[in-house]
């Protein structure tokens, strides 16, 4: 059985109240949020602009008497209003953001967003406390200590011992001790610090691209043949060895499928590729030094296909080194696009992992 909402529990008036008809709209207003509140319902008052929020407190304090018939009409007028609604929209631009978020360029979000002001974003500090703590370390270790009390008092208890376990010993003392001094320091002031550190959140430049330069690299390397891809290899271990490491990390080629695909998922993957195209990788990879790869393949399908398989091998004869990269680059390029899909889950190299190439 339904619960009747509090607007429901009112009966209609039998005959129309005229009484309603001298309130003006904040009156009326500020009698539905008292008779919400009275039923117990959750108002969410805060949600609203500060100017409304003192508007609503004031007409609720210079009213003293509502008769019921008056009640009565007020909470008809209102649900009337509410079955009449077809439409809504975001309310002010940051309501419109989050509605068209992924719909419009983040250039122009951007935009938008600065020519706006912060604060049409809602509580500053909801946007520090819902940072990424990778960027809210170097903003906490450039303010003052004080300042970072602040902060650190403000966040979740969790997310502010993860961030202070972060930073240096000195500047953690430093900042814990500031804490105990934050008694004095008063709203407002904690209002403007949080609509600066939000303004530091929202103050980077857009990004041009959404993957890392190692995880780039490595996209590009993944479809060159093995001698490009080692003398690359080998020049970026000169230059920089920490960037040639991720690199090697990012990079997923042939040799690397024994190591990150899962023997299970092994048939989805042959089923992906074109069987003529698989026989040609399978035979390449078993004539040169990537025999183990295709005995891996193999013996993770099923025994009629494998034996299947081998017979096709078998009868390829010798195959040009052209024709086998190709050929190994297109199962290569499957297993990425089922992963891509969710279909598959890569294993995740390890720092231990011995990354070769095909």
């Amino acid at each position: 059985m339904n619960t009747p909402t509090p607007l429901a529990r009112i009966a209609p008036p039998e005959q129309p109240a005229t009484t309603a008809a001298r309130l003006n709209r904040r009156q009326k207003a500020a009698i539905i949020v008292r008779f919400l509140i009275n039923e117990g319902a959750e108002v969410p008052i805060s949600d609203l602009p500060d100017a409304l929020q003192g508007t609503l407190t004031t007409q609720m304090g210079s009213m003293r008497y509502v008769d019921r018939s008056t009640l009565i009409s007020v909470v008809t007028e209102f649900a009337a209003e509410l079955e009449g609604m077809g439409l809504t929209f975001p309310h002010g631009m940051a309501g419109a953001l989050t509605a068209l978020d992924g719909r419009i360029s983040p250039q122009t979000a951007t935009r938008l967003r600065k020519e706006a002001g912060v604060r049409q974003f809602g509580d500053p500090w909801e946007q520090v406390r819902a940072a990424d703590l990778d960027d809210l370390v170097p903003i906490i270790l450039a303010e003052s200590t004080e300042v970072a009390a602040v902060m650190l008092s403000k966040l979740d208890v969790p997310r502010a011992a993860e961030l202070l376990s972060r930073l240096p010993g000195e500047k953690a003392r430093r900042v814990t001790f500031a804490v105990s001094q934050t008694n004095a320091v008063t709203p407002g002031a904690v209002d403007r610090i949080g609509l600066s550190l939000a303004a530091q959140l929202h103050d980077k430049p857009e990004a041009a691209f959404t993957d890392g330069p190692a995880n780039r690299i490595g996209a590009i390397l993944n479809s060159t043949p093995s001698a490009l891809r080692d003398d690359v290899l080998t020049g970026l271990d000169a230059e920089d060895q920490e960037f040639a490491t991720q690199v090697r990390r990012a990079i997923f080629t042939f040799v690397n499928i024994p190591a990150r695909v899962n023997p299970m998922d092994i048939p989805k993957v042959t089923r992906d590729v074109d069987n003529a195209t698989l026989v040609t990788a399978l035979a390449a990879a078993s004539a040169g030094d990537l025999a183990t790869v295709a005995e891996f393949i193999l013996e993770n399908l099923s025994r009629r296909m494998g034996e299947a398989l081998r017979e096709e091998m078998g009868d390829m004869g010798r195959i040009k080194t052209n024709d086998g990269e190709e050929a190994m680059t297109q199962v290569v390029n499957a297993i990425r696009r089922l992963a891509a899909a969710g279909e598959i889950t890569l294993v995740e190299p390890g720092d231990d992992d011995d990354e070769g190439d095909s």
